[in-house]
């Protein structure tokens, strides 16, 4: 598995938290590839707004973003491309964003990080919460990982 982390904005704030190996669970246990490969990216408010604006056509920063490569449902990864990497996608996420919300929701930097990073990622592995039933399982599944992950510790 290949995580490539971009700390291009405020790299004190993630540099000592445990972002790949993070990722790398998340990954295992969502049953993806050992050849997969996934990037994570740092951005200030200015770059997750002209991304959110740009793809989603929505004003304003937002906390993180995911951009798919590989399709979700070709066997891909399992058949004839095991040779190839595996293209999961990227993760964007607005540093300072993510500092606000821990005043917001009453968590520390390193658990709002690893939630963004997680849902992040199930949105790669194909999860989604635009309907009510979809948001219940995507949620039940970060609580799952979230508490997986933190009982490792």
């Amino acid at each position: 598995m290949e995580i490539t982390v971009n700390r291009t904005w405020r790299p004190e704030m993630t540099e000592d938290l445990p972002v790949e190996e993070l990722a790398q669970f998340v990954i295992s246990q969502e049953g993806k590839p050992a050849n997969t490969e996934v990037s994570i990216s740092f951005v200030d408010d200015d770059e997750m707004t002209r991304l959110n604006e740009g793809y989603r056509h929505r004003q304003g920063p937002t906390d993180v973003l995911s951009f798919e490569c590989d399709n979700l449902d070709d066997d891909f990864a399992a058949d004839e491309g095991a040779d190839q990497p595996y293209e999961l996608g990227d993760i964007v996420i607005a540093v300072d964003v993510c500092e606000r919300q821990t005043a917001l929701y009453g968590t520390t930097f390193a658990e709002e990080l690893e939630l963004l990073i997680t849902h992040g990622l199930l949105h790669l592995c194909g999860y989604d919460h635009i309907e009510d039933d979809e948001a219940a399982i995507m949620e039940s599944r970060e609580d799952e990982l979230l508490k997986a992950w933190r009982s490792r510790k």
